[in-house]
């Protein structure tokens, strides 16, 4: 049986790679050009689909289909956090290959800032002051960019939002990360399908018409977003939420990277203004963070003494007979 020890060097190891997959992901969109956004999309969504089924065959976890099919409600939730994730993908993948990789980073910067909104706003959550003084930093920041730039970062927040809510309903339904990819991109499957069906009839599609390498990188969309996810579930259950919490920075670092050293994305003053806020927002997070996770161990570690203590009281070892005698 695998020691702690070892379990725990296997998570970390997988939420490493998985982040960093998808930090990386800004030098593969590019590759699949001259296909647009929406049908990179769409060949994502349908390459998506043939990946996990491949996985699941493979494992033969067919199990947890039957029973979702017979909860319509779950099913509705399932289709609006494809809606969601679709959405989140197409900013993303626009983004990247138009020039903005910058600021897609800065969208899964602040994405814990609005997953904390969304949690006052929607699950009525009540915050520490570390979080809201971290919220604020973080809006601060967005007003920052906002005033230099004369518009909203809206790819960076559209990005935020959609995952965000993307998150939210995901929670809700409960499934893990390859059964939550399988769902989604079965929903996703058809319309993704017909669209690519209508770009082909209408001599727009690119898939067939430049060679047997794009259409490879264009198959390739499919085990590059399971990957990932299927990483980050062999991940999340073996690591503490503080240390995953940790990691998940490791992304938007690379893709803050590649936009200043691949593509030479100019950052301006004002830019690094934002940026410096976001990152400090970040930090009051991680520390606010660390604080309860210590707190709670703490804790934790009292009340375990405490029951131990009282299960197993300490013996009287004095002679009650010398006690008389005395």
């Amino acid at each position: 049986m695998p020691s702690a020890r070892s379990e725990t060097r296997t998570g970390l190891i997988c939420s490493i790679a998985a982040y960093t997959i998808w930090g990386l992901f800004p030098l593969y969109w590019p590759l699949l050009k001259p296909a647009g956004a929406a049908e990179i999309l769409a060949q994502r969504m349908v390459w998506s689909l043939v990946a996990v089924v491949v996985v699941l065959a493979v494992t033969r976890h067919w199990g947890w289909i039957r029973p979702l099919l017979r909860q319509p409600k779950r099913i509705g939730m399932i289709a609006l956090g494809a809606v969601f994730i679709s959405v989140n993908w197409a900013v993303y993948i626009w983004g990247v290959n138009s020039g903005h990789v910058v600021e897609t980073s800065m969208g899964y910067f602040i994405n814990p800032l609005v997953s904390i909104a969304f949690g006052v706003l929607i699950l009525r959550e009540r915050l520490r002051t570390a979080q809201w003084v971290a919220v604020g930093v973080g809006a601060a920041a967005v007003v920052v960019m906002t005033v230099a730039y004369g518009k909203p970062p809206w790819i960076s927040l559209a990005l935020a939002a959609t995952f965000s809510s993307y998150s939210l309903v995901k929670k809700r339904v409960g499934l893990g990360g390859l059964e939550s990819l399988a769902a989604e991109t079965a929903v996703q499957f058809l319309p993704a399908l017909g669209f690519l069906v209508f770009l082909g009839a209408q001599g727009h599609s690119t898939f067939t018409g430049h060679g047997t390498g794009h259409a490879l990188l264009m198959m390739s969309s499919g085990a590059l977003t399971a990957l990932p996810l299927i990483c980050f579930g062999v991940a999340a259950v073996r690591l503490p939420l503080t240390v995953i919490g940790m990691v998940q920075y490791l992304a938007p670092v690379f893709q803050f990277a590649l936009g200043l050293a691949v593509f030479h994305e100019a950052m301006p003053a004002e830019r690094w203004a934002g940026f410096a806020l976001v990152w400090l927002a970040l930090a009051l997070l991680v520390g606010d963070a660390l604080r309860t996770a210590r707190k709670a161990r703490v804790e934790l570690r009292g009340a375990q003494e405490k029951a131990s203590t009282a299960a197993n009281p300490p013996s009287d070892k004095r002679n009650p007979v010398s006690e008389i005698r005395s």
